[in-house]
């Protein structure tokens, strides 16, 4: 009854055409804050999909690294146990570390990644590759695959290099001429292949495989940098970790690929966030609107209100009636502005009509994923804000006491 006479009220003349200007413009204002709001949140879920997308082709599901030091030894006893666990898809063996990558006068600081011939289980670096071919050859004659931005530091192109490149690591054996070329190992390589999946890794990482890494850096049979697991997913990932660290025991930490990057998984959430709360101001001042609108309005019907007090209406009633009319306009406009953003995210999904600039991304165009809980969220939040914002004119509105004059 009450959602009725709001109804009536919002739709009815008005002696004073202001009240429906106003009224149209606190709806308009919500329903450009919605649209807005609910593209911003499928923008940030799009671009968030993408980065998560491309860090699971890099990163493992789960990483297992000594807790201190930058090796870990494992057995051949272990590697069986791990394998035997319920939930362990695949596993792969690493070596990693920091080398100098030298051709001719360029030369470049980079990560030397070497990786077993399970790690294509793991990740998808290959499916990245943008010139040659993932090929990491063998501990006798290794080749590397390296990053675009390493690519270009170092002046090569794996398409047409016909000369090798030379691999600097370090000798462990003599740490103590670490600055000099005695405290180094070189071999020299062939770049067969160049991958492009992010700045971060572009400009860092070069692969090849695991026997010539480790041979470079004189590791033991059984020891290694890291070891990555690929879990299944359908299963409780908290309890095979569990699992794997009864096995290992407290010297090795585990880690997540949310672990593994939690720094910018949190920062993306935090990103979102702050715009949500920018936006709610945003909306807090579109909501003015509604206040001035049901002042004026309240104004315009006190003899509707003295014919229901008169009837026996409460303060209360005349109250919730006034309420339902702020809701009213707030989910008029909420619902203009979904049915707006609905529809630009739609087309921006299907068509890709609005391009980045720059033409440095991996795409040319704002991803965008619709989410349920993005609308649940921007819904609650209009009506929190609506109600807030008719509080004021609609307990005015149940409290003055007003009369029929004759």
């Amino acid at each position: 009854m009450k959602l009725l006479f709001a109804w009536r009220y919002f739709k009815s003349e008005k002696s004073v055409n202001a009240i429906n200007i106003i009224s149209w413009i606190s709806v308009l204002a919500i329903a450009v804050v919605v649209a807005a709001l609910i593209i911003i949140f499928s923008v940030f879920n799009g671009f968030e999909e993408l980065v998560k997308g491309l860090y699971a082709d890099f990163y493992a599901d789960l990483e297992i690294k000594p807790t201190q030091g930058k090796i870990i030894t494992l057995t051949s006893q272990q590697l069986l146990q791990l394998k035997g666990i319920r939930g362990v898809n695949a596993i792969s063996l690493t070596a990693e570390e920091k080398a100098v990558l030298v051709n001719g006068d360029y030369q470049s600081i980079v990560t030397v990644k070497g990786v077993d011939s399970n790690q294509s289980s793991i990740n998808n670096i290959g499916k990245h590759i943008i010139r040659g071919k993932y090929m990491l050859g063998t501990t006798e004659k290794p080749s590397l695959v390296v990053g675009a931005g390493i690519e270009n530091a170092i002046g090569i192109d794996v398409d047409k290099s016909i000369y090798p490149i030379v691999l600097y690591l370090p000798n462990r054996s003599e740490l103590q001429h670490l600055g000099s070329i005695e405290g180094m190992n070189s071999f020299s390589v062939n770049p067969v292949g160049t991958f492009m999946v992010q700045e971060e890794f572009d400009n860092k990482y070069v692969f090849s495989n695991l026997g010539f890494v480790k041979y470079m850096l004189d590791m033991k049979p059984d020891e290694y940098s890291t070891c990555e697991i690929k879990l299944d997913s359908t299963l409780n990932e908290k309890r095979i970790i569990e699992n794997i660290q009864e096995i290992l025991g407290i010297n090795y930490l585990l880690q997540t690929r949310y672990q593994q990057n939690q720094s910018l998984y949190t920062a993306m959430q935090v990103e979102k966030w702050v715009i949500y709360g920018v936006t709610c101001l945003i909306l807090m001042v579109a909501a003015f609107n509604i206040i001035g609108a049901l002042t004026m309005l309240v104004l315009e019907k006190q003899k509707d209100i003295s014919v229901l007090k008169a009837m026996g209406a409460t303060n209360g009633t005349i109250q919730q009636i006034f309420l339902a009319e702020g809701v009213l306009l707030s989910l008029i406009g909420g619902s203009i502005g979904v049915t707006l953003a609905t529809l630009i995210c739609v087309l921006q999904i299907k068509f890709h009509l609005i391009a980045l600039s720059g033409g440095t991304f991996l795409i040319d165009y704002y991803p965008v994923k619709i989410l349920l809980s993005d609308y649940v969220i921007v819904f609650i939040t209009v009506l929190v804000i609506a109600v807030l914002a008719a509080w004021i004119p609609s307990r005015q509105a149940g409290r003055e006491e007003l009369a029929l004059k004759s």
